[in-house]
Protein backbone atom coordinates (compact mmCIF):
# COMPACT_ATOMS: atom_id res chain seq x y z
CA UNK A 1 0.00 0.00 0.00
CA UNK A 2 1.07 3.52 -0.92
CA UNK A 3 2.27 5.51 2.29
CA UNK A 4 0.67 9.26 1.61
CA UNK A 5 2.67 12.31 1.91
CA UNK A 6 2.17 15.65 2.72
CA UNK A 7 -1.01 17.44 0.91
CA UNK A 8 -0.08 19.24 -2.28
CA UNK A 9 -2.52 20.94 -4.62
CA UNK A 10 -4.07 18.44 -6.69
CA UNK A 11 -3.70 20.15 -9.98
CA UNK A 12 -0.70 22.48 -10.95
CA UNK A 13 0.84 24.07 -14.18
CA UNK A 14 4.55 22.92 -14.46
CA UNK A 15 6.26 23.74 -17.80
CA UNK A 16 3.65 24.30 -20.25
CA UNK A 17 1.90 21.13 -18.71
CA UNK A 18 -1.16 20.23 -16.15
CA UNK A 19 0.32 17.80 -13.61
CA UNK A 20 -2.01 15.55 -11.34
CA UNK A 21 -1.73 12.02 -10.18
CA UNK A 22 -3.40 9.51 -11.69
CA UNK A 23 -6.47 8.52 -9.53
CA UNK A 24 -6.96 5.64 -11.50
CA UNK A 25 -4.08 3.92 -9.99
CA UNK A 26 -4.36 5.37 -6.10
CA UNK A 27 -3.81 4.19 -3.37
CA UNK A 28 -1.15 1.83 -4.33
CA UNK A 29 0.71 3.78 -6.53
CA UNK A 30 1.49 7.62 -7.40
CA UNK A 31 1.41 8.21 -10.61
CA UNK A 32 1.86 11.86 -11.97
CA UNK A 33 0.58 12.49 -14.72
CA UNK A 34 1.93 15.18 -17.61
CA UNK A 35 -1.05 16.62 -19.92
CA UNK A 36 0.18 18.64 -22.62
CA UNK A 37 -2.79 18.81 -24.70
CA UNK A 38 -6.28 19.38 -24.84
CA UNK A 39 -6.76 15.70 -25.86
CA UNK A 40 -4.84 14.46 -23.03
CA UNK A 41 -7.10 15.99 -20.36
CA UNK A 42 -10.39 15.18 -22.38
CA UNK A 43 -8.87 11.38 -22.05
CA UNK A 44 -8.31 12.05 -18.21
CA UNK A 45 -11.68 13.35 -17.53
CA UNK A 46 -13.33 11.00 -19.49
CA UNK A 47 -11.38 8.08 -17.73
CA UNK A 48 -11.63 9.19 -14.01
CA UNK A 49 -7.75 10.03 -13.90
CA UNK A 50 -8.93 13.38 -12.79
CA UNK A 51 -12.56 13.48 -11.30
CA UNK A 52 -14.18 15.29 -8.66
CA UNK A 53 -16.45 18.35 -10.37
CA UNK A 54 -14.14 21.43 -8.23
CA UNK A 55 -11.12 19.12 -10.03
CA UNK A 56 -12.56 18.74 -13.38
CA UNK A 57 -13.49 22.32 -13.48
CA UNK A 58 -10.54 23.18 -13.32
CA UNK A 59 -8.73 21.04 -15.09
CA UNK A 60 -11.03 22.28 -17.90
CA UNK A 61 -9.97 25.71 -17.69
CA UNK A 62 -6.42 24.87 -17.61
CA UNK A 63 -6.90 22.57 -21.10
CA UNK A 64 -8.74 25.65 -22.50
CA UNK A 65 -5.59 27.82 -21.52
CA UNK A 66 -3.16 24.62 -23.25
CA UNK A 67 -5.27 25.16 -26.46
CA UNK A 68 -4.57 29.24 -26.11
CA UNK A 69 -0.62 28.72 -25.61
CA UNK A 70 -0.85 26.43 -28.98
CA UNK A 71 -3.49 27.99 -31.27
CA UNK A 72 -3.09 32.37 -30.45
CA UNK A 73 0.08 34.03 -30.55
CA UNK A 74 0.62 37.59 -30.90
CA UNK A 75 0.97 37.57 -34.55
CA UNK A 76 -1.77 34.73 -35.20
CA UNK A 77 -5.64 34.04 -34.65
CA UNK A 78 -6.25 30.72 -33.92
CA UNK A 79 -9.39 31.87 -31.57
CA UNK A 80 -11.66 29.56 -33.54
CA UNK A 81 -9.47 26.33 -32.82
CA UNK A 82 -9.39 27.14 -29.04
CA UNK A 83 -13.49 27.50 -29.07
CA UNK A 84 -13.38 23.93 -31.06
CA UNK A 85 -11.12 22.93 -27.98
CA UNK A 86 -13.11 24.56 -25.75
CA UNK A 87 -16.31 23.13 -26.73
CA UNK A 88 -14.50 19.45 -26.71
CA UNK A 89 -13.59 20.26 -22.88
CA UNK A 90 -17.39 21.06 -21.92
CA UNK A 91 -18.90 17.88 -23.17
CA UNK A 92 -16.16 15.41 -21.77
CA UNK A 93 -18.41 14.33 -18.85
CA UNK A 94 -22.08 16.00 -18.53
CA UNK A 95 -23.06 15.94 -15.03
CA UNK A 96 -20.64 18.44 -13.20
CA UNK A 97 -21.75 22.11 -13.95
CA UNK A 98 -18.35 22.84 -12.92
CA UNK A 99 -16.50 21.48 -16.18
CA UNK A 100 -18.56 23.65 -18.37
CA UNK A 101 -18.17 26.78 -15.96
CA UNK A 102 -14.12 26.39 -15.85
CA UNK A 103 -14.07 26.00 -19.57
CA UNK A 104 -16.17 29.37 -19.89
CA UNK A 105 -14.76 31.16 -17.41
CA UNK A 106 -11.40 30.91 -18.80
CA UNK A 107 -12.54 31.29 -22.73
CA UNK A 108 -13.38 35.22 -21.38
CA UNK A 109 -10.32 35.81 -21.14
CA UNK A 110 -9.24 34.42 -25.11
CA UNK A 111 -9.27 38.30 -26.73
CA UNK A 112 -6.98 39.20 -24.09
CA UNK A 113 -4.35 36.54 -25.03
CA UNK A 114 -3.09 33.13 -24.18
CA UNK A 115 -1.04 33.70 -20.96
CA UNK A 116 -4.73 35.89 -19.68
CA UNK A 117 -6.31 32.28 -19.90
CA UNK A 118 -3.73 31.05 -18.30
CA UNK A 119 -3.72 33.39 -15.27
CA UNK A 120 -7.98 32.78 -15.16
CA UNK A 121 -7.03 29.30 -14.86
CA UNK A 122 -4.49 29.78 -12.01
CA UNK A 123 -6.58 32.01 -10.23
CA UNK A 124 -9.29 29.48 -10.72
CA UNK A 125 -6.82 27.14 -8.37
CA UNK A 126 -6.61 29.87 -5.71
CA UNK A 127 -9.72 30.72 -5.46
CA UNK A 128 -11.18 26.80 -5.03
CA UNK A 129 -8.78 26.48 -2.20
CA UNK A 130 -10.06 29.86 -0.28
CA UNK A 131 -13.81 28.95 -1.07
CA UNK A 132 -13.60 25.84 0.22
CA UNK A 133 -11.89 26.80 3.52
CA UNK A 134 -14.95 29.41 3.73
CA UNK A 135 -17.62 26.30 2.69
CA UNK A 136 -15.76 24.02 5.66
CA UNK A 137 -15.78 27.08 8.10
CA UNK A 138 -19.90 27.42 7.42
CA UNK A 139 -20.29 23.40 7.36
CA UNK A 140 -18.56 23.14 10.80
CA UNK A 141 -21.06 26.05 12.45
CA UNK A 142 -24.21 23.79 10.46
CA UNK A 143 -23.44 20.88 12.03
CA UNK A 144 -21.83 21.81 15.37
CA UNK A 145 -25.76 23.49 15.74
CA UNK A 146 -27.63 20.30 14.59
CA UNK A 147 -25.51 17.27 16.07
CA UNK A 148 -25.02 15.70 19.33
CA UNK A 149 -22.47 17.34 21.76
CA UNK A 150 -19.76 14.89 21.51
CA UNK A 151 -17.31 13.22 18.62
CA UNK A 152 -19.71 12.11 15.64
CA UNK A 153 -19.95 9.21 13.47
CA UNK A 154 -20.09 10.87 10.21
CA UNK A 155 -20.96 8.92 7.07
CA UNK A 156 -19.97 9.91 3.52
CA UNK A 157 -20.13 8.59 0.11
CA UNK A 158 -17.60 9.11 -2.59
CA UNK A 159 -14.60 11.03 -2.55
CA UNK A 160 -15.23 15.15 -1.66
CA UNK A 161 -10.87 15.65 -0.64
CA UNK A 162 -8.34 17.18 -2.15
CA UNK A 163 -8.25 14.80 -4.90
CA UNK A 164 -11.63 16.28 -5.92
CA UNK A 165 -11.14 20.16 -5.57
CA UNK A 166 -7.65 21.85 -5.66
CA UNK A 167 -6.69 21.07 -2.39
CA UNK A 168 -8.57 21.48 0.54
CA UNK A 169 -12.09 19.53 -0.29
CA UNK A 170 -15.53 19.98 0.37
CA UNK A 171 -17.40 17.26 2.65
CA UNK A 172 -14.72 15.69 3.19
CA UNK A 173 -12.73 18.83 4.21
CA UNK A 174 -15.12 19.37 6.48
CA UNK A 175 -14.94 16.16 8.33
CA UNK A 176 -10.99 16.95 8.41
CA UNK A 177 -11.72 19.94 9.93
CA UNK A 178 -14.15 18.43 12.79
CA UNK A 179 -10.93 15.87 13.17
CA UNK A 180 -8.99 18.38 14.10
CA UNK A 181 -11.57 19.78 17.09
CA UNK A 182 -11.57 16.21 18.34
CA UNK A 183 -15.25 16.11 17.07
CA UNK A 184 -14.93 12.79 15.29
CA UNK A 185 -15.65 9.43 16.54
CA UNK A 186 -15.39 7.20 13.46
CA UNK A 187 -16.65 7.91 9.58
CA UNK A 188 -18.03 5.39 7.57
CA UNK A 189 -16.67 5.58 3.89
CA UNK A 190 -19.11 3.93 0.73
CA UNK A 191 -16.47 2.03 -1.22
CA UNK A 192 -18.48 3.84 -3.87
CA UNK A 193 -19.18 1.13 -6.37
CA UNK A 194 -18.15 0.61 -9.49
CA UNK A 195 -15.52 2.17 -9.26
CA UNK A 196 -14.69 2.32 -5.98
CA UNK A 197 -13.38 5.94 -5.44
CA UNK A 198 -14.55 5.89 -1.45
CA UNK A 199 -12.48 2.89 -1.34
CA UNK A 200 -9.31 3.64 -3.02
CA UNK A 201 -9.51 7.58 -2.69
CA UNK A 202 -11.41 8.71 0.80
CA UNK A 203 -9.83 6.01 2.88
CA UNK A 204 -6.55 7.31 1.30
CA UNK A 205 -7.31 10.49 2.37
CA UNK A 206 -8.65 9.52 5.83
CA UNK A 207 -5.63 7.92 6.59
CA UNK A 208 -3.35 10.48 5.58
CA UNK A 209 -5.03 12.57 8.25
CA UNK A 210 -5.09 9.77 10.84
CA UNK A 211 -8.71 10.15 11.26
CA UNK A 212 -10.52 6.78 12.47
CA UNK A 213 -12.77 5.26 9.36
CA UNK A 214 -14.12 2.37 8.10
CA UNK A 215 -15.13 1.01 5.15
CA UNK A 216 -18.33 -0.11 4.25
CA UNK A 217 -20.20 -1.98 1.48
CA UNK A 218 -22.43 0.91 -0.30
CA UNK A 219 -25.90 -1.45 0.39
CA UNK A 220 -25.15 -1.58 4.29
CA UNK A 221 -25.24 2.31 5.04
CA UNK A 222 -28.65 2.12 6.03
CA UNK A 223 -28.17 -0.43 8.00
CA UNK A 224 -25.74 1.50 10.04
CA UNK A 225 -28.29 3.79 10.00
CA UNK A 226 -30.96 1.84 11.52
CA UNK A 227 -28.51 0.43 14.08
CA UNK A 228 -27.42 3.85 15.30
CA UNK A 229 -23.88 4.49 13.92
CA UNK A 230 -24.84 7.42 12.53
CA UNK A 231 -25.07 11.11 13.55
CA UNK A 232 -24.65 12.86 10.57
CA UNK A 233 -24.36 12.34 6.74
CA UNK A 234 -22.15 14.40 4.40
CA UNK A 235 -21.95 14.84 0.42
CA UNK A 236 -20.63 16.78 -2.00
CA UNK A 237 -22.54 18.13 -5.58
CA UNK A 238 -21.85 17.80 -8.53
CA UNK A 239 -25.06 20.38 -10.02
CA UNK A 240 -27.43 21.90 -7.72
CA UNK A 241 -30.40 22.82 -9.44
CA UNK A 242 -32.61 26.38 -8.36
CA UNK A 243 -34.84 24.69 -5.85
CA UNK A 244 -32.18 22.53 -4.35
CA UNK A 245 -32.39 19.21 -5.62
CA UNK A 246 -29.01 17.64 -5.96
CA UNK A 247 -26.75 15.90 -8.36
CA UNK A 248 -24.09 13.51 -6.90
CA UNK A 249 -22.08 10.02 -6.91
CA UNK A 250 -24.58 7.29 -7.99
CA UNK A 251 -26.42 5.98 -4.22
CA UNK A 252 -26.44 9.19 -2.80
CA UNK A 253 -30.61 9.24 -3.55
CA UNK A 254 -30.95 6.01 -1.23
CA UNK A 255 -28.49 7.13 1.46
CA UNK A 256 -30.93 10.62 1.68
CA UNK A 257 -34.17 8.63 2.18
CA UNK A 258 -32.59 6.41 4.84
CA UNK A 259 -31.15 9.54 6.62
CA UNK A 260 -34.69 10.88 6.77
CA UNK A 261 -36.48 7.66 7.51
CA UNK A 262 -33.58 8.05 10.73
CA UNK A 263 -33.82 11.61 11.73
CA UNK A 264 -30.46 12.16 10.50
CA UNK A 265 -29.16 15.48 9.29
CA UNK A 266 -28.10 15.10 5.55
CA UNK A 267 -25.70 18.02 4.31
CA UNK A 268 -24.37 19.16 1.25
CA UNK A 269 -21.33 20.89 0.83
CA UNK A 270 -20.26 22.24 -2.51
CA UNK A 271 -19.31 25.56 -3.93
CA UNK A 272 -21.71 28.02 -5.79
CA UNK A 273 -20.17 27.19 -8.96
CA UNK A 274 -21.82 23.58 -8.72
CA UNK A 275 -25.26 25.50 -8.76
CA UNK A 276 -27.05 25.46 -12.22
CA UNK A 277 -29.66 28.28 -11.84
CA UNK A 278 -30.75 27.70 -15.46
CA UNK A 279 -32.50 24.43 -14.23
CA UNK A 280 -35.55 24.70 -12.31
CA UNK A 281 -35.15 21.47 -10.37
CA UNK A 282 -33.56 17.73 -10.65
CA UNK A 283 -35.64 16.56 -13.70
CA UNK A 284 -33.48 18.56 -16.29
CA UNK A 285 -30.14 17.41 -15.02
CA UNK A 286 -28.05 15.13 -17.94
CA UNK A 287 -26.95 11.78 -15.68
CA UNK A 288 -24.00 10.03 -17.55
CA UNK A 289 -24.11 6.26 -18.38
CA UNK A 290 -20.95 4.36 -17.95
CA UNK A 291 -19.35 1.85 -19.31
CA UNK A 292 -21.51 -1.89 -18.76
CA UNK A 293 -18.04 -3.19 -18.40
CA UNK A 294 -17.38 -0.76 -15.40
CA UNK A 295 -19.99 -3.22 -13.67
CA UNK A 296 -19.89 -6.70 -15.64
CA UNK A 297 -16.08 -6.76 -15.20
CA UNK A 298 -13.51 -6.00 -12.39
CA UNK A 299 -9.56 -5.69 -12.37
CA UNK A 300 -9.76 -7.13 -15.75
CA UNK A 301 -11.50 -9.86 -14.71
CA UNK A 302 -14.76 -10.90 -16.36
CA UNK A 303 -17.33 -11.26 -13.02
CA UNK A 304 -20.93 -11.88 -15.12
CA UNK A 305 -22.03 -13.88 -17.40
CA UNK A 306 -21.26 -12.80 -21.03
CA UNK A 307 -23.48 -10.65 -22.98
CA UNK A 308 -25.30 -9.38 -19.77
CA UNK A 309 -26.66 -5.79 -19.94
CA UNK A 310 -25.70 -3.54 -17.19
CA UNK A 311 -27.20 -0.26 -15.83
CA UNK A 312 -24.47 2.24 -14.87
CA UNK A 313 -25.29 5.78 -14.22
CA UNK A 314 -22.33 7.79 -12.76
CA UNK A 315 -24.69 9.45 -10.80
CA UNK A 316 -28.25 10.01 -9.26
CA UNK A 317 -30.91 13.19 -8.01
CA UNK A 318 -31.72 13.93 -4.99
CA UNK A 319 -35.18 15.78 -4.35
CA UNK A 320 -34.33 19.28 -2.10
CA UNK A 321 -37.22 17.80 0.59
CA UNK A 322 -34.55 14.87 1.30
CA UNK A 323 -31.38 17.44 2.44
CA UNK A 324 -31.02 18.98 5.49
CA UNK A 325 -29.21 21.82 4.14
CA UNK A 326 -26.89 22.97 1.13
CA UNK A 327 -23.54 24.78 2.62
CA UNK A 328 -21.39 26.76 0.13
CA UNK A 329 -18.56 29.47 0.38
CA UNK A 330 -21.41 31.97 0.73
CA UNK A 331 -24.33 30.51 2.48
CA UNK A 332 -26.39 27.54 3.75
CA UNK A 333 -29.23 27.45 1.96
CA UNK A 334 -32.08 25.14 3.87
CA UNK A 335 -34.24 23.49 1.18
CA UNK A 336 -37.38 22.75 3.83
CA UNK A 337 -37.43 26.02 5.02
CA UNK A 338 -36.47 23.91 8.61
CA UNK A 339 -34.98 25.49 11.63
CA UNK A 340 -31.35 25.21 12.18
CA UNK A 341 -31.92 24.05 15.91
CA UNK A 342 -33.45 20.58 16.01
Amino acid sequence: MLTPTAARPSLEWTDGCITTLDQRALPHERRVLRLSTVDAVIEAIKTLAVRGAPAVGLAGALGVALSARRHCTVDSGGQDAVRADASRLSLARPTAVNLGWGVERALSRLSDGPEAVLAEALAMLDEDIRINRAAVVHAVEEIEARCPKRPLRILTHCNTGRLATAAVGTALGTILALADRGRVAEVLVGETRPLLQGARLTTWELAEADVPHRLCVDSSLPAAMAAGLVDCVLVGADRVAANGDVANKIGTYALAIAAAHHGIPFLVIAPESSWDHSLADGRGIVIEERPPEEVTAYGGATTAPAGTRAYNPAFDVTPAALVTAIVTENRVHRPTGEPRDR
